[in-house]
């Protein structure tokens, strides 16, 4: 390779090393913050001059943060299924059957995207009202559950694949069903895990939806629950970091396992067969 080629490459490694230092700057902030002692966490000095390890006991000490750790995992592990089911099927039936008016219905469906979460928020808490949802885990699941962008990035996803492998199926007797269960829905796959991953972060940092339904302590999520360090009695802020440290777990092990996947899924799910 010429001089002036290795000396762009280095150019641009430095580059994309700078960028990656500065991506990093507020988690390492969050880190040396939640070990800090109070008095030091607006001090200049980014490193701690006593290491306050136990901050991260007292979190549990103050709050009941396994409780909030599980009404996180457990509300988004439920949205992220019901998504990824809802928006599959649906997908299918966009992409894969064929009925009358379902591409003027499909732009219908489609346009809901551009409504702001904040318009349907009031209508979704009147109804979970009415049901006598409030306060209750259904009430903090289903609303979350269904929306647009999952269907429009598993059609995309479904467009790609052969309609052969759907008529070989048929000729074989296979119901709408068992095309889309055992035929389809794996092909998919890559696409699904795309979409389990976008579903998953989302919700799990969800804050204002938990925040309007929920009223007892005990169905708090992480985000609530994380207010109990800023009152207007004063603010936490090196606890508030242990928190939001501890919280980073399961977000970066559904990012590290579904990587690859991610991936695939975006540029395989952009391409319109």
């Amino acid at each position: 390779m010429p001089r002036s080629g290795r000396l762009k490459d280095l150019g641009v490694y430095v580059a994309l090393g700078a960028f990656a230092l500065t991506t990093l700057a507020p988690f390492a902030w969050m880190l040396l913050a939640s070990l800090k002692p109070l008095a030091e966490v607006e001090s200049a000095n980014p490193v701690p001059t006593v290491w306050k390890f136990e901050n991260y006991s007292a979190v549990a000490e103050q709050v009941p943060f396994g409780r909030y750790f599980a009404n996180s995992v457990v509300v988004a592990g439920w949205v992220t299924l019901l998504t990824c089911l809802s928006s599959a099927m649906a997908a299918f039936a966009f992409s894969r059957l064929r009925w009358r008016g379902r591409d003027a219905l499909f732009r219908l469906y489609l346009a809901t995207l551009m409504i702001p979460g904040v318009v349907t928020m009031i209508p979704n808490y009147t109804l979970m009202v009415r049901l006598h949802l409030l306060d209750t885990y259904t009430g903090l699941i289903v609303p979350a559950s269904f929306g647009a962008f999952g269907t429009f990035l598993l059609r995309q996803f479904m467009l790609g694949l052969p309609t052969a492998l759907d008529e070989a199926a048929r000729l074989d007797g296979a119901t709408h069903w068992h095309v889309f269960w055992d035929v389809v829905l794996p092909l998919a796959r890559p696409g699904v895990i795309t979409l389990a991953i976008f579903a998953f972060l989302g919700n799990y940092g969800s804050f204002y939806w938990p925040l309007v339904m929920v009223k007892s302590p005990h169905m708090r999520t992480l985000p609530v629950g994380l207010l109990t360090f800023d009152t207007v009695y004063g603010r936490q802020t090196n606890l508030l970091m242990a928190a939001a440290a501890m919280s980073l777990v399961p977000p970066l092990l559904v990012f590290l396992f579904g990587q690859r996947f991610l991936v695939r899924g975006i540029q395989l799910g952009a391409v319109k067969g």
